[in-house]
């Protein structure tokens, strides 16, 4: 496994990216999973399921610190309304460019979900299929709730220590760009339905059936909205961070949907 650090010069500031490719890569698997993290993520959160994720598909992957957090620079104000769609016009062209990369895999947890199908939609001559795990498709009450939880939890001595592990000085700015986005009035009635639409690629949906953040109704509406064909796939007995609570369920899934979406996609994998 060559495991390789990037700088990448993004249009607000140096983002860090890591890359894996596997030693016996498949050289006819073209596209590159790119890995998109949650609100409080990092690389480094992934762990190790990049690597793992490398080896078990014979695939390219990439993962990189959004503006703000991890490794990248700092963010310069506030998060748009339109942050999710930022990574699709402006962090993966920056990656694809400085990388060499060709066709994507969007792969997204959490909120990170979100922004790998904006991803799909918005770039659809590069995407070959997307995953989504544990993402949000619409503000539900147990999405807020789990967000005012975790807001109080972090209130306690040491929580934001924890979280500054991985960012640094930025780790309250993460913080509150997730709340204060989550809960805002305005952002009540988001959804990601119109960017769905315009998802024609095979699309996987992995979810817990114990996820605090969102309810099965969420990989439910993503596979009802999406334009093209879609497979959902709910995880018995687990929570919000399915590829450390069952990773190589993760794996198993994923790996078996690519092999079949990508040798389904214009009889090649772009």
């Amino acid at each position: 496994m060559r495991t390789t650090d990037h700088r990448i010069d993004g249009p607000q500031g140096l983002l860090f990216a890591r890359s894996w490719l596997p030693d016996k890569h498949d050289t006819r698997a073209s596209a590159t999973i790119v890995l998109f993290h949650d609100s409080l993520g990092c690389v480094d959160l992934w762990r190790d399921f990049p690597e793992r994720l490398a080896h078990a598909t014979w695939r390219q992957v990439v993962a990189y610190d959004r503006l703000g957090f991890g490794r990248s620079a700092f963010h310069p104000g506030t998060l748009a309304a339109g942050f999710m769609h930022a990574e699709a016009t402006a962090s993966v062209p920056a990656l694809c460019e400085q990388l060499g990369l060709g066709a994507l895999i969007p792969f997204g947890h959490s909120v990170g979900g979100a922004m790998a199908v904006a991803t799909a939609a918005l770039l659809p001559e590069r995407c070959s299929a997307v995953v989504t795990m544990s993402a949000q498709a619409f503000v539900e009450d147990r999405t807020v709730a789990g967000i005012r939880e975790a807001r109080s939890t972090f209130q306690e001595p040491g929580q934001i220590e924890r979280l500054a592990r991985y960012h640094g000085g930025k780790a309250r700015w993460v913080l509150e760009a997730w709340i204060d986005t989550w809960l805002a009035p305005g952002f009540a009635a988001w959804t990601l339905d119109a960017d769905l639409a315009h998802v024609r690629c095979p699309l996987l949906a992995l979810h817990g059936d114990r996820d605090e953040y969102g309810s099965r109704h969420h990989p439910e509406r993503i596979g009802a909205r999406a334009a093209g064909p879609t497979e959902i796939v709910i995880l018995e007995d687990c929570g919000h961070v399915p590829y450390r609570e069952q990773p190589e369920m993760i794996l198993r899934a994923v790996t078996s949907f690519l092999t079949v979406a990508t040798s389904t996609a214009a009889g090649t994998d772009t």
